[in-house]
């Protein structure tokens, strides 16, 4: 084995002794639980009922568990009740049966907090303005669920945060609102989210479920709960390194999404085609993960946690450089886009500020609906500033809201292709077809590499990012 191989075999070791129950006898209030658990009469109630809550209580109640969902949304809440789902990864014929027999129920406070045996925190953990974390959402549920907890319940956090999150702000924030003592009255666990929106292979039950805890009681709890719900847990020796687990995911994305984007600005200026680069590298059997370029970093995850561990890390005089470098590349993308446009609308004799512009998709992702921390709107926003004449089509937002103002998507037809001079693919969704966007529009800069193994036909400039 050489210095740089993982010793796989110690690794198994480690994972199996701790997805085994602990050897030490469980206290009272911890068997009362799991007994509930086993025997499915456990209440799950779940704080936050939106991208990872909604699928979470359905996954619960599939493994025959009643959940209570709060979510303070009220319009929301009525949806639920009503058996209706506004997200895209929870069909409204999945959740309606289990709403219709008293599965699922959903409230928009947390006056039922003392009937639930286990409360999963689902909250938005967002940045403020200077990119440090804002943990307003989850504070406010503690402090809501701290009024009336009572002995003998587990509470277990799942929102993106920094290490250290459970125990030295979650944990002292109930005990105070409750006078309970976290590990011997009530037992906490982290288990971080791990939701890919629009994904059609892994969902909430089949992806692995990481889970810490920093007592045995409240280990072998969120084990317990975990393992009925999903197919593999993985127990980890505490909150800490679940925390820090999540957020090392998303930063090893952003560092290579951010390599790769630099590499696209460097291949620009040579001439080079970054696609055709990626293709070869990608053709390596062994030591190359496929990432791709675009026209910056979206969603609510890969732009935003490295910075929670950036800001964890100065507490520590330590400076995370390949975060701080991979955001700065990352948010440079939709000005490089921008700039794109402009040359390839100067080589047609018009200037940004006379050109009318389509983009493709305003989805933070392909095939999702969420339009919240897309990169498309910050190019939007760009080219606007500019004086251009914006559109957008997305099969998956009807509407968005950029520079104050609510826009409404336009068709994905003849008609609105040929009405751009230049149409940017910002996001691309599954259920585009290329050919016919190639077939109307005279121009196309293609961020994504959608159409870079299609034929152009003749009356077509395409050009890949």
């Amino acid at each position: 084995m050489t210095p740089l191989e993982p010793n796989t075999q110690e690794a198994e070791i480690l994972f199996t002794g701790l997805n085994t129950p602990p050897a030490t006898p469980a206290s009272s209030l911890c068997q009362e639980l799991l007994d509930k658990i086993e025997a499915r009469t456990a209440i799950v109630g779940v704080a936050g009922l939106g991208y990872v809550g909604l699928p979470f209580s359905t996954a619960a109640a599939r493994a025959g568990f009643s959940v209570i969902g709060v979510e303070p949304n009220a319009e929301k809440a009525a949806l639920v009740n009503a058996g209706t789902s506004y997200i895209g990864d929870v069909t409204t014929e999945e959740l309606a049966p289990f709403v219709k027999s008293g599965k699922i129920v959903a409230d928009d406070n947390f006056d039922r907090v003392a009937e639930m045996d286990v409360i999963i925190i689902c909250v938005p953990t967002p940045l403020t303005t200077n990119l440090t974390p804002d943990l307003s959402y989850v504070v406010a549920v503690a402090e809501s669920c701290g009024k009336k907890l009572r002995k003998g319940q587990m509470i277990a956090l799942e929102s993106t945060t920094f290490p250290g999150t459970t125990e030295e702000v979650l944990a002292p924030i109930l005990e105070k609102a409750s006078g309970l003592t976290c590990g011997t009255d009530f037992f906490l666990v982290y288990s971080p989210e791990r939701v890919d929106p629009g994904n059609q292979t892994y969902d909430t039950m089949n992806t692995n479920k990481v889970m810490g805890a920093s007592d045995d009681d409240s280990r072998r709890l969120g084990l317990a709960l975990y393992s009925a719900i999903m197919d593999t847990v993985v127990t980890v020796s505490s909150c800490s390194v679940a925390e820090m687990s999540k957020i090392f995911e998303n930063t090893f994305r952003a560092v290579n999404i951010a390599l790769v984007n630099e590499l696209t600005l460097l291949c620009d200026r040579m001439g080079v085609s970054i696609w055709e680069v990626l293709d070869a590298a990608n053709t390596k059997p062994y030591g190359i993960m496929p990432f791709y370029p675009g026209p910056g970093v979206g969603g609510h995850c890969i732009p935003l946690d490295p910075h929670y561990l950036e800001w964890k890390a100065k507490q520590y005089d330590f400076v995370t450089r390949f975060i701080s470098l991979a955001g700065d590349v990352n948010r440079s993308m939709p000005a490089f886009v921008r700039s794109k446009c402009v040359r390839l609308l100067s080589n047609k004799g018009l200037a940004l500020s006379k050109a009318k512009v389509l983009l493709i998709g305003v989805a933070y992702k392909s095939n999702v609906d969420d339009w919240r921390e897309s990169p498309a709107i910050d190019v939007w926003n760009l080219l606007e500033e500019r004086g251009a004449n914006v559109r957008f089509t997305d099969p998956h937002v009807e509407s968005a809201i950029v520079n104050d103002r609510q826009r409404k998507s336009v068709g994905y037809t003849a008609k609105d292709l040929a009405w751009a001079d230049l149409v940017v693919v910002t996001t691309w969704h599954g259920d585009l077809d290329p050919a016919f966007m190639m077939e109307h529009a005279d121009l196309i800069l293609d961020t994504r590499g959608a159409t870079r193994h299609c034929e152009v036909p003749a009356g077509c400039a395409r050009v890949l990012l």
